[in-house]
């Protein structure tokens, strides 16, 4: 599976960057303890970490400027709901917290990302 990742410079790869911390948090996820509780946080989070990347991938695959930047802005909000997710995770799971908020620094720094791709797309708009 390796050979098929593209193997230009990972260091500013935003693909390579979100897809690694998805499948980071995917693996820390799976260790968590399920109760009902936990597996209704453990879903949410999930869905938006996952749609992050998934509409992000799409964003560069987009026909039209518009269509890029209503993707990134789909990814700035999954961000941001995954932000949400993590602290809930934290709070309910006190055990956590230090792990997840590794997670919440990483999506933080990524929501920056996003903000300032959708602020530079709006700003030069014309």
């Amino acid at each position: 599976m390796e050979k098929l990742i593209n193997t230009k410079s990972k260091e500013y790869d935003l693909e390579e960057r979100i897809f690694r911390f998805v499948e980071r948090l995917l693996v820390f996820i799976k260790k968590i303890k399920k109760d009902n509780i936990n597996q209704d946080i453990i879903n949410q989070l999930t869905r938006a970490a996952t749609s992050v990347g998934a509409n992000y991938f799409e964003a560069n695959a987009s026909s039209s400027r518009k269509d890029f930047r209503n993707k990134i802005y789909i990814s700035k909000k999954e961000i941001n709901e995954t932000k949400y997710w993590l602290r809930v995770l934290s709070v309910y799971n006190d055990i956590l917290k230090e792990e997840t908020m590794v997670f919440w620094k990483e999506a933080h720094e990524l929501h920056l990302i996003f903000q300032k791709i959708t602020s530079t797309l709006d700003k030069n708009k014309n």
